[in-house]
């Protein structure tokens, strides 16, 4: 069975809903996208390759390639993000062992989506804008829990 990695539960009133999002969203409600576009800068500082962000229909996908794998940071924000300015992050995919048709292999995902999470983690807990309210295993805005993996493929 393959481990769940945590969310990352913030808040920050730093990631507002942007002029024209709405225009953006699949689905109402579903922001993030300033979110997604501080993840897109801080993480190409870490030295991931962040070709895009996009609006799916549960939230904000940012795209990470070079791995051997696709993935990418999922952001999730409840319909009321203008009033409680609270957030949450998911690496996908999950820890474990993931079929590659390039490579026509398994891979090993843990230690790349790890090592995601740990420096997700250290982008925010180094940011005094940003308070971390923790890392649940079960989804912890109000509305219904995303998908597990990310955009559909």
């Amino acid at each position: 069975m393959a481990k769940t990695l945590p969310f990352i539960h913030i808040k920050a009133a730093k990631f507002p809903v942007l002029p024209g999002e709405d225009e953006e969203l699949v689905n109402p409600g579903t922001y993030g996208k300033a979110l997604a576009q501080y993840l897109e800068v801080r993480l190409k500082e870490k030295a991931y390759e962040v070709p895009f962000i996009c609006c799916e229909d549960w939230g904000w996908w940012v795209e990470i390639k070079g791995l051997p794998f696709a993935t990418g940071v999922c952001v999730y924000a409840t319909s009321d993000l203008p009033e409680n300015h609270e957030l949450c992050i998911a690496v996908a995919p999950t820890p474990g062992s993931r079929w590659s048709w390039r490579r026509f292999r398994p891979i090993d995902t843990t230690p790349y989506v790890t090592k995601l999470l740990a420096d997700l983690t250290a982008v925010f807990t180094s940011d005094p804008e940003v308070e971390v309210l923790g890392f649940p295993e079960d989804y912890p805005l109000s509305e219904p829990p995303p998908p597990e993996d990310g955009p559909e493929q």
